[in-house]
């Protein structure tokens, strides 16, 4: 019973290093935008251009969660992740390196495939680290570092100036996490639940999600991370862009948008703890009406102050909910199937996260004030909101099933 209140050193160094791996791709998540500038000047390119240099990582984040998320249940944990670090880490590094726009396209989409496949790992590794009553607080704790690397690309891209410098982020973002992949040879451990559960044989992907006794449960947990990915990441991309047109200098809304990934450092801690602790439905009430809140004052707020609050609000309710909703995916998937079940979710909400910046862009094209675009992510929101909800009401069988494997 010590484990299930004093998590294991093992478990703290899973946690550590899957934070430091979240760092780092959070910080390639922004780094885009912050280089876009300069090198929109450098290549000449337009809006539309810029578009899909910005959403050509999230298309490969799909097919990256997909087969990485079904690999671990396979091969192991600790080898997708490794090899997924290599992979967009050395793209990032590359990207610093591309000479025209086509092959920019062609590296995002790789770094992208990189990304998409650490980031079920992370949560399996986080969520499986501990006991039961520990995973929401493990995954969020771990997810806190990809607002952190936001924050991170934040602080230097304002150190850096000049019109070559925006291939220096890319350079910090492609080295450091290639450096970490010698300490997560060594000192990574694999997955206790993986190791338990790897001589059966891999269930059929179709009946890992869509089993009788999941199928429901799966539906719910893709519509809330799809709904509620598109707000987070048209806020991502987005929020700079409305401030200003609020009437915002350049300087303020960089400081908006800091407040929103400093919120966002802060949620994911905060949602993942109270889920563990707290009724489920209370929890996902609480977010998800903090998020309405925030969208609420963020459309109306009055002067540059209230702004930023409303922004620190966004960040913590809707980047610590989506944690607390990674945390939800690992907890209704059985051990032998988890890294198959998380990599779907996490395929379908980059759907959303590719949906969210193109509609919102859509909408401004037509003319639509910050206030209504902004006002327009409330539906969205509401439907992330019953679905969770229904999620969460309901019996809970592989919880079950995870518990007495961890009893055992």
């Amino acid at each position: 019973m010590d484990k299930v209140h004093h998590p294991s050193g093992r478990a703290k160094l899973t946690l550590l290093l899957c934070f430091a791996i979240a760092i780092f791709e959070g910080f390639d998540l922004q780094s885009m935008g912050v280089a876009a500038p300069r090198m929109r000047a450098e290549f000449m390119l337009d809006n539309a251009h810029m578009a899909w240099a910005f959403s050509a990582a999230i298309i490969g984040t799909l097919p990256g969660a997909i087969i990485g998320g079904r690999l671990a249940d396979i091969i192991g944990r600790k080898k997708v992740l490794i090899f997924s670090i290599l992979i967009f880490g050395a793209m990032s590094l590359v990207t610093a390196f591309a000479a025209n726009y086509e092959l920019l396209l062609v590296i995002r989409f790789l770094t992208g495939l990189g990304m998409g496949g650490a980031l079920p790992m992370m949560i399996t590794l986080a969520s499986e680290a501990v006991s039961s009553d520990r995973k929401g607080t493990a995954v969020s704790i771990m997810y806190s570092g990809i607002p952190c690397g936001g924050l991170l690309t934040s602080v230097v891209a304002m150190l850096l100036a000049g019109d070559a410098e925006w291939r220096h982020i890319f350079y910090v973002g492609g080295i450091a996490p290639i450096l970490l992949i010698p300490l997560l040879m060594k000192f990574l451990p694999e997955s206790t639940d993986y190791l338990n559960h790897k001589t059966q044989s891999a269930t059929p992907f179709l009946e890992v999600l869509f089993a009788k006794e999941r199928r429901m449960s799966t539906i719910q947990i893709w519509i809330s991370f799809f709904c509620t990915l598109v707000v987070l990441y048209f806020l991502l991309n987005w929020l700079p862009l409305l401030m200003g047109a609020q009437g915002l200098t350049k300087l303020q809304a960089n400081y908006v948008q800091m407040g929103y990934n400093v919120g966002g450092i802060f949620g994911s801690i905060l949602m993942g703890t109270m889920l563990d602790k707290i009724r489920m439905s209370f929890v996902i009430k609480f977010i998800y009406l903090g998020i309405l809140v925030s969208l609420c004052c963020l459309s109306f707020s009055p002067t540059v102050a209230v702004l930023a609050l409303s922004a620190v609000g966004c960040g913590l309710f809707i980047v610590g909910g989506q944690s607390a909703l990674y945390g939800l995916a690992a907890i209704y998937y059985p051990a032998e199937m988890r890294g198959t079940g998380v990599g779907a979710a996490v395929a379908v909400g980059r759907i959303g996260s590719f949906a969210g910046p193109l509609l919102a862009g859509f909408l401004l094209s037509l003319g639509q004030s910050a206030t209504i675009v902004i006002g327009s992510s409330i539906p969205v929101i509401l439907i992330a909101a019953i679905s969770a909800l229904m999620l969460v009401r309901k019996p809970k069988q592989p919880v079950q099933l995870m518990q007495s494997t961890t009893a055992r």
